[in-house]
């Protein structure tokens, strides 16, 4: 796809309560400034309002800031010092999140992100701080794109930028999976979840939500089928997967990933042996993960899942705030109205 130019940011509009966008830096660095300025322009000129930008370029050590800093993108929210925003961005994934959980009041970041029906949108590194603002601040955020990782690319892809504005202005989200699957699942619950590394992590700390009767989403990079298996025997033998409804895998690029003692143990019998085990129903090809195109879906919320006629499923989502798209120009994201929208390899690009 032929990059888009991304023109320079104009003065600035009046802000409005419907456009204030934060910028939180939890994990790692940019190493790109051009990067961080495209995605800050991107974002300015689809009617955001954008703060805290100097989050894009902080770095101390492998890190976006020092601990005290990257808390603080969260913690002046919580606390009251600075306007609680409409969308709280992530910067990018990596590592260090974790490292941040203790300093942040979840309790007053959730309530005020519920009074304000605010919109958090991370993946990767970032679901630490999700994952532990749904279990102490009872507050839902949103599995999407974040500002390096995607809205600073020089051409973001379209299927990308189309489901995030659908998964943002639309009261109500169905994603259609039409993958054939050996399980046949209809439930609903809350379906919670993120980054199987970083929520194995978590497990038996206080930051890891006690969802009962949930459907679990799952996704992870770069990972060997017996890591896959071992972290979720960890979140099997904690507990946590007995209580889940179904778990529902994202994308885990094991394409060109093999176990080099047997080829034959590959990311589907990880699925089978822990959904036998566990006794859970188990769903893959669920579109989203470190790939080039994701949908934007939220964490938190309650979902239904049902069996399509082509031996596939989709999951309705229900109950979660969104964006008001009239005081926004969210269709300055997308591409010409010539170039198609529809995933590509989906495997393009692994930023976090």
């Amino acid at each position: 796809m032929k990059a888009r130019t991304v023109p320079l940011q104009t003065p600035r509009r009046q802000s409005s309560d419907g456009n204030l966008l934060r910028v939180v830096a939890s994990s790692g660095f940019a190493e790109d400034t051009n990067r961080v300025n495209t995605a800050l322009t991107r974002l300015y000129n689809a009617g955001f309002t954008v703060t805290n930008q100097q989050a894009g370029s902080r770095r101390f050590q492998r890190f976006a800031g020092t601990d005290a800093q990257r808390a603080a993108d969260f913690q002046e929210v919580a606390s009251g010092r600075v306007a609680t925003p409409k969308v709280l961005m992530g910067l990018r994934g990596g590592y260090g999140a974790a490292r941040i959980l203790p300093h942040i009041d979840f309790a007053s970041l959730g309530a005020r992100m519920r009074e304000r029906g605010t919109l958090f949108f991370g993946f990767s590194d970032v679901c630490a701080v999700q994952l532990a603002l749904l279990a102490k601040g009872n507050m839902m955020s949103f599995a999407g794109p974040m500002a390096y990782s995607d809205f600073g690319k020089p051409a973001p892809g379209a299927f990308t930028m189309d489901a995030f504005i659908k998964g943002v202005t639309q009261n109500r989200l169905t994603v259609d999976v039409p993958y054939i699957q050996r399980a046949d699942v209809e439930t609903e619950g809350t379906l919670w979840g993120g980054n199987l590394s970083v929520l194995a992590s978590l497990a038996g700390t206080p930051y890891m939500p006690d969802i009962d009767g949930g459907i679990l989403f799952l996704e992870d990079v770069g990972e060997q089928p017996y890591r896959i298996e071992r972290m979720l025997n960890t979140l099997y033998l904690s507990g946590i997967l007995k209580k889940q409804r179904a778990i529902v895998f994202g994308n885990f690029r094991m394409e060109k990933i093999r176990d080099v003692y047997d080829p034959s143990y590959d990311f589907s019998a990880v699925a089978n042996h822990i959904s036998r085990t566990a006794k859970i129903p188990v769903l893959t090809g669920f579109p989203f993960g470190h790939i080039a195109d994701k949908i934007t879906f939220p964490l938190g919320a309650h979902a239904r899942i049902r069996m399509n006629g082509n031996g596939g499923y989709s999951v309705a989502f229900e109950g979660y705030p969104t964006l008001d798209a009239s005081a926004l120009t969210l269709d300055t994201l997308l591409p010409p109205p010539d170039l198609p929208i529809f995933p590509e390899s989906g495997v393009a690009d692994i930023s976090e």
